[in-house]
């Protein structure tokens, strides 16, 4: 591949004078860096004939980048803060901590709301507002000029209404829950695969009972547990279910699947960002990492074992490891410390939900209302 003008022009779909660093940059880092350094001279001298010499600045920085690259010293992010001293490449995490999706991650609204940031910022650079060379530099003025310029952009109303910053991060969400939804419902129907084959026990109607009615006296009192498993049910001031089944199942799903995040009032807010995670939020943060394979290995060997086998949290990280119903990827020591660091916030609310003993062993409501509560959980209603 001959990295000369023509190259630089096709990659950037601009005509030669009207070619930015920025574009110039990209096309560079498009090839093995040795290849780039070698064009460097001729690209150059290709660009003054063509009326676009850009500046000496500029230059000298694209042989210090990718010089840094050859030599194996050049971190990504070196990489990047030489794109974003172009002055039009948009910085990937904002002073206000938005953060664009890797280039090949973008979806429509993303793609189109990218390249016209590097249009709106192209026409500050021509207008002198943006100073690349100062940027290239290090100014700090510079630097606070052009990422000030970004977070304008991105907060402000477009001609159509959108807010950049809005649109992208609602973008991304819809993209997030069709894939939870996705892998949501491929949790549940191999739950109900493996389910097929194992016998349904029957509902231990009088530890239900006793159940419930700790439950209803636990959700009365402040504090943990009680705030987790109201605020991983949904249950925000209204009346408890009636039925104890209803309620039971209610609390269990929600352990598996959080239906609500933290709330925003004074009773419920339990963040403290100045200070270590609380009880409510160590063990709301750990409930939602765990991974649906890990959920549905658990609940299967659990399911298969029946009532007495041993569920503490390092028992259940080795089912996870282990299991031969659910592919879960765990090759380093670390997988299985992590998941068994993660089941250590869920065993406590099983005991409380009557699943498991004051030993960690599988109760026969347990058994019996695992699967069901999975199942709800993971269910599109």
């Amino acid at each position: 591949m001959n990295v000369d003008l023509d190259f630089v022009s096709e990659y950037a779909g601009r005509h030669s004078a009207l070619l930015t660093r920025r574009d110039v940059a990209r096309a560079l880092l498009a090839v093995p860096s040795g290849q780039a350094l070698v064009a460097v001279p001729d690209l150059r001298r290709a660009m003054l004939a063509a009326g676009n010499p850009l500046s000496s600045a500029f230059w000298d920085s694209a042989k210090s980048t990718l010089t840094a690259i050859e030599a194996g010293v050049a971190t990504v992010g070196d990489v990047q803060r030489w794109l974003e001293s172009t002055g039009t490449e948009p910085i990937l995490i904002t002073r206000n901590y938005f953060v664009w999706p890797e280039e090949g991650e973008r979806g429509p609204v993303a793609a189109e709301l990218y390249e016209r940031l590097v249009s709106h910022l192209e026409e500050h650079v021509t207008a002198g507002d943006i100073e690349p060379d100062l940027l290239v530099s290090g100014d700090a003025d510079a630097r606070e000029v052009y990422e000030g310029i970004q977070d304008r952009w991105l907060s402000t109303a477009l001609p159509d209404g959108r807010v950049p910053s809005v649109a992208v991060g609602d973008e991304l969400d819809e993209g997030l829950f069709a894939t939870w939804d996705e892998e949501e419902a491929f949790a549940l129907s191999e739950l109900h695969r493996v389910l097929a084959d194992l016998p349904e026990p029957s509902c231990p109607t009088a530890d239900l009972a006793e159940a419930a009615r700790r439950l209803r006296l636990l959700l009365a009192e402040p504090g943990y547990p009680g705030t987790v498993l109201k605020v991983c049910a949904g249950l925000d001031g209204e009346p408890l279910p009636e039925s104890d089944v209803e309620l039971w199942l209610m609390l269990a799903a929600g352990v598996a699947s959080p239906v609500s995040d933290l709330q925003d009032d004074d009773e419920h807010q339990f963040w403290d960002l100045e200070g270590e995670l609380s009880q409510e939020d160590a063990a709301l943060a750990a409930i939602c990492t765990i991974h649906h394979a890990d959920w549905l290995a658990a609940v299967i060997a659990l399911a298969r074992r029946g009532p007495g086998v041993l569920a503490s949290p390092e028992r259940i990280a080795r089912f996870v490891a282990e299991s031969e119903d659910i592919d879960v990827e765990m090759d380093d020591p670390e997988d299985l410390e992590t998941t068994e660091a993660l089941f250590t916030s869920v065993t406590p609310l099983w005991e409380r939900l009557g699943i498991v003993d004051d030993k960690a062993i599988l109760t026969p409501l347990g058994w019996w209302g695992l699967p069901k509560a999975l199942e709800r959980a993971w269910s599109p209603e």
